[in-house]
């Protein structure tokens, strides 16, 4: 009986791996006959596992989906990464997953063979998951929206933007992305032609959902760092094109990752689009990149009085007696 109920915690081992296995591979993985393989395969369906027959030269045995959740074969490092996940889910900023999450891993962690045990214990000693107390959304907002993508559906909703102002928005929803521990939809507003980011906790989604759509191209291929610069542009009072006397990529090394944009001009020059609650913060951050920068002709011409400012002031501290 023990050699039986190893045989078959292997067999599904292999079965969850949703390859499609021949009964002749797993017969020669498992050290038996095709004859075993087929008993097996019935006792783990008795067991409540739905285990598919293909037929034909190249059909097999393959593990699909279950009416119920069966119980579920790890190895040692899957299920320290599922533990791992579970803890960090906390700040996931949905309602309630924290807690289902703290429930989950506590389960896992009763199962866990004691060398694990002892694994999870050093990575839970030594990181601390920070809770997502603000903002958090709620899953009926999340399932309808995550269902709309899904979907490719029109997506009508309220929106209360940062200054409390609302409005009702039809979008052609794209992406969820998680962000600065908020949950953003990204997705093409139809009245302004545009690709927009939209906090999720401040959505209010109305149902039905309008009609499917094809999908756009995507505004930008790192869909997570779109977000960002969404997230900073919103908060920005003041933008300013300057250039800059360096290549792109040292130009990229110095100034917050994908917030500013930065394109070569020529091999020696680049054209740095930059953004800040003021000129004069502006100013002291080009200042801080320390490198050889000038405005065009004409351009921005509070931020070359903020310059000019600065470097009045950072003069005069050198001459300070």
């Amino acid at each position: 009986m023990a050699d039986t109920t190893v045989r078959l915690l292997r067999l599904l081992g292999l079965l969850q791996t949703q390859r499609l296995w021949t009964g002749a591979e797993l017969a020669s993985r498992l050290g038996v006959n095709t004859r075993t393989i087929r008993a097996d395969i019935a006792r783990l369906r008795r067991l409540d596992y739905q285990v598919d027959a293909v037929p034909g030269v190249a059909g097999g045995y393959r593990l699909s989906a279950s009416a119920t959740l069966p119980p579920l074969q790890l190895d040692d490092d899957e299920a320290i990464a599922v533990a791992v996940a579970l803890r960090t889910a906390v700040g996931a900023g949905v309602v309630g997953i924290g807690e289902d999450a703290a429930r989950a891993a506590t389960k896992l962690q009763q199962l866990l063979p004691p060398r694990l045990r002892h694994r999870l214990h050093t990575i839970s000693a030594v990181a601390e998951a920070i809770p997502n107390s603000r903002n958090s959304v709620e899953p009926s907002v999340f399932r309808d929206v995550a269902t709309a993508v899904e979907r490719s559906e029109l997506l009508r909703f309220d929106y209360t933007d940062r200054h409390t102002t609302a409005s009702e928005r039809r979008v052609e929803p794209c992406r969820l992305v998680q962000s600065g521990g908020r949950w953003y939809l990204v997705g093409y507003d139809l009245d302004r032609q545009d690709w927009r980011n939209y906090r999720l906790d401040r959505i209010s989604p109305k149902t039905p959902t309008g009609p499917r759509f094809t999908a756009r191209d995507l505004p930008a291929r790192d869909l997570a760092t779109f977000v960002t610069r969404g997230r900073m542009a919103a908060l920005w009072n003041y933008t300013a094109r300057v250039i800059v006397d360096a290549p792109a990529e040292t130009v990229a090394a110095r100034i917050p990752t994908g917030i500013w944009t930065v394109e070569p001009i020529d091999p020696h020059t680049s054209a740095l689009e930059a953004g800040d609650q003021s000129p004069q913060l502006l100013a002291a951050y080009l200042a801080a990149m320390d490198l050889d920068f000038r405005l065009e002709a004409g351009h921005a011409p509070e931020l070359a009085a903020a310059i000019t400012a600065l470097a009045a002031r950072y003069t005069a501290a050198t001459h300070h007696s």
